[in-house]
């Protein structure tokens, strides 16, 4: 019989049901075991649980299971694409802003993060990234965000001078956007130049140049962004108060949901006069109609300023989009 240091013997018994064989203390009064060294192979395994892998942490960082921030910023850029080119832009331009899109989006998603990661830990929604909680370094994440940009401007690079001149400041504004919380009473307007410069790209690469139709479409497409990422602000509002940061829910006070509900109607309004000037016919104008009929509906779902309600306002937004653009291209294809 097997006598440890301490002076305790120990026998070995058979395998039991679900476990490998055991020593057993005989000199105990209780019946005490421990996991032989040739345990059963077959014995489950206790122990620390297996940490997430690398790419799940990496898919984590860039809101890869939440995709409507990538449709927010598609269905605006497809739709430029669309009226600069009247009609089909082909497959290139098509595959380029496509995946041009995702990929900014996700690099975006990186560069918020690292530049948030003090103020996320104090907001429950945020308090998980994995950047906040360590997971993934800010230089890991950073190293991250730049490889994505470089694959985003590969694509560029496969436009025209024009286009690729205007990627760098698209990247300048994306960039700078998450410090404007610090000192800017309205950040969501600079995060609105951010995810409309898809537009102005998209007239450059088909036309090689950038119509003010382009800008007039950017500025509406502002406008929607105000509205969806007010929204969106006024979930984390209390949060962000204690924090320091600056929203524009936090800004406009109790005039937040008019302000939502003025924001919706100037983007479409502008996007519908701009589509008259284009001869549009009514499938386009039934698409904006869908639209203004969902953003007449997140009143109902914003006014009383609930955290689900708004957030369930923000997360359905880029039907909003869908239906423009869905106007849009039935009517070039009823054109055609």
């Amino acid at each position: 019989m097997p006598v440890s240091s301490s002076g305790v013997r120990w026998i070995v018994v058979p395998a039991t049901r679900g476990c490998g064989p055991l020593r057993v203390n005989t000199e105990a009064p209780w019946r005490q075991c421990r996991v032989s060294p040739f345990r059963d192979a077959h014995a489950p395994v206790s122990g620390p649980t297996v940490s997430p892998s690398r790419l799940s942490l990496y898919l984590d960082l860039i809101r890869w299971n939440r995709p409507a921030g990538s449709y927010l910023l598609l269905w605006p850029t497809l739709s430029a694409l669309w009226m600069a080119a009247d009609g089909f832009p082909g497959w290139h331009l098509l595959v380029v802003f496509t995946l041009g899109t995702v990929l900014m989006r996700s690099a975006g998603c990186t560069v918020n993060d690292v530049a948030d990661r003090e103020f996320d830990r104090h907001v429950k929604r945020t308090a998980q990234r994995p950047v906040t909680r360590g997971a993934i370094s800010a230089r890991e994440a950073l190293l991250f965000g730049a490889a994505l940009a470089l694959a985003a401007f590969a694509l560029v690079l496969t436009t025209n001078l024009s286009t690729i001149l205007w990627s760098f400041a698209a990247l300048a504004v994306a960039v700078f956007y998450p410090y404007t919380k610090r000192f800017f009473a309205m950040p969501q307007a600079v995060l609105g130049v951010a995810f409309s410069f898809g537009i102005p790209m998209a007239f450059s690469a088909v036309r090689g140049d950038v119509p003010a139709m382009a800008w007039g479409l950017l500025l509406g497409n502002l406008f929607w962004v105000l509205a969806y990422d007010t929204e969106y602000a006024m979930v984390d509002r209390d949060d962000d108060l204690k924090i320091g940061i600056r929203t524009s829910a936090i800004t406009l006070g109790r005039f937040d949901v008019a302000a939502v509900m003025g924001f919706y109607a100037l983007y479409l309004a502008l996007w519908a006069l701009l589509g008259a000037r284009q001869g549009l016919g009514v499938l386009y104008f039934a698409g904006v109609g869908a639209a203004a009929g969902m953003a007449a509906w997140h009143y109902a779902l914003i006014r009383d300023r609930s955290r689900d309600g708004c957030f369930r306002a923000f997360r359905l937004n880029h039907w909003v989009g869908f239906a423009v653009f869905v106007g849009l291209l039935l009517d070039h294809g009823l054109r055609a």
